[in-house]
């Protein structure tokens, strides 16, 4: 196996954090700037030591690069300028590739923009969340409605790939109020679209929420009914249903993710950043503070390590496979994993198709929408629980 032709960056630095959000952040610390570059700069040079890296050659050549968070728009123009200075020393995107930077709509002003277009950025993945007043403050989002709108049109008039992020399930947000939002949604013109439902993560604000009874979740009726109305809005406007929360239009699917869910090996760099080579799946260290310390230190500042078995591979290869509405050829499977998917999965396949969740034509494997509605209650037949990736698809 060749050295791997996809990378992923953690930036860690939110203006502020939003109360549903679980992700590896440091909010108002823009003091640890500094700190944070010294210690990228520090883990980007263990690129020189992959065992697929040839003798001699000091970086990657990369298909795609995503800068994720966090929010990597917050270090603005001359951050952006400064990080891709220091990437590029190690990580080298190809003629053609797809580079990703994921932004909150408040940070795209006309210099950031530049910016990006200078660092050969080709997709901006828009931190949107909803196009209503009311469900951005219900979901505590620190901008409005007209800074999406504004923000898409800077970037879609430069020529930029342009994802844009919704959220259903909202605090309060009713089913009109989703269907105003895909509709402003497809009216903006992104090539891409992903809807997320909210989850109540351990640990948030919202769930401590929840807990009190102060917030409550959407009822899950409600849920299903969001969902279907993103699938039949979107693709209605051109989107393909591509994967369970990711709309394209043709030729626009996010290449990184897809990466993800071929299984292909990827490097990843940063706090809570999780690389893979195929089999084991290493995670840096979550805490910010902790990974820059233990890395400057010289120290180990990975965190967890989840070294797979063959067949414990395969079965997550199945998860991520039937996620994408492609499906599973038995046939490919095979040949990528060594086994055969019906001796994995064969069961669940045949339980899941006699109750419309899924069509098998005795090549092909995909899940229905009724099957999609309810797939992440169905990975258990497939995994243990402590089996289930747990990678962060991007957008």
């Amino acid at each position: 196996m060749g050295p791997p032709r996809h990378a992923y960056i953690h930036v860690p630095f939110c203006r502020h954090r939003c109360g549903y959000c679980d992700f590896t952040l440091v909010a108002g610390r823009d003091d640890l700037v500094d700190r944070y570059f010294a210690a990228l700069a520090r883990e980007l040079e263990r690129v020189s030591r992959l065992p697929a890296v040839a003798a001699g050659d000091v970086g990657l050549d990369l298909d795609t690069l995503y800068l994720g968070g966090g929010t990597p728009s917050h270090l603005g123009p001359a951050g952006l300028r400064r990080l891709f200075s220091l990437l590029h020393q190690r990580l080298h995107p190809v003629v053609g590739a797809e580079v990703t930077v994921e932004a909150n709509p408040l940070d795209v002003t006309p210099d950031f923009v530049a910016a990006a277009a200078d660092c050969g950025v080709t997709r901006v993945s828009l931190g949107g969340q909803s196009l209503d007043a009311t469900t951005l403050r219900a979901l505590d989002r620190d901008h409005a409605p007209d800074d999406v709108r504004r923000a898409a049109g800077l970037l879609l008039a430069d020529g930029f790939g342009v994802s844009l992020d919704l959220m259903t399930a909202a605090p309060g947000q009713s089913l009109a109020d989703v269907e105003r939002d895909l509709e402003t949604a497809v009216s903006l013109g992104p090539q891409h679209v992903s809807v997320y439902c909210l989850t109540w993560e351990k640990g948030t604000s919202f769930e401590s929420q929840r807990r009190k009874g102060l917030r409550q979740p959407a009822e899950e009726a409600l849920e299903g009914r969001m969902f279907e109305a993103a699938i039949e809005r979107l693709e209605a406007g051109g989107y393909e249903h591509y994967e369970v929360s990711n709309f394209a239009k043709p030729g626009a699917r996010c290449r990184h993710n897809e990466a993800y869910w071929d299984c292909r090996p990827w490097e990843a760099f940063g706090p809570g950043a999780a690389r893979f080579d195929g089999r084991t799946r290493i995670t840096n260290h979550r805490a910010t503070t902790t990974w820059m310390n233990k890395i400057l230190a010289g120290d180990d500042f990975s965190g967890d390590v989840d070294a797979m078995t063959p067949e414990n591979a395969a079965r997550e290869r199945v998860v991520v496979g039937l996620r994408r509405r492609d499906g599973i050829d038995r046939e490919a499977f095979a040949t990528a994993s060594g086994f055969a998917l019906d001796a994995l999965a064969g069961g669940a396949i045949a339980r899941w198709t006699s109750q419309g969740l899924a069509i098998d034509d005795g090549r092909l494997v995909r899940l229905t929408r009724a099957g999609l509605l309810v797939s992440d209650g169905l990975w258990a037949e497939i995994l243990k629980a402590d089996r289930m990736p747990s990678t962060r698809p991007v957008a």
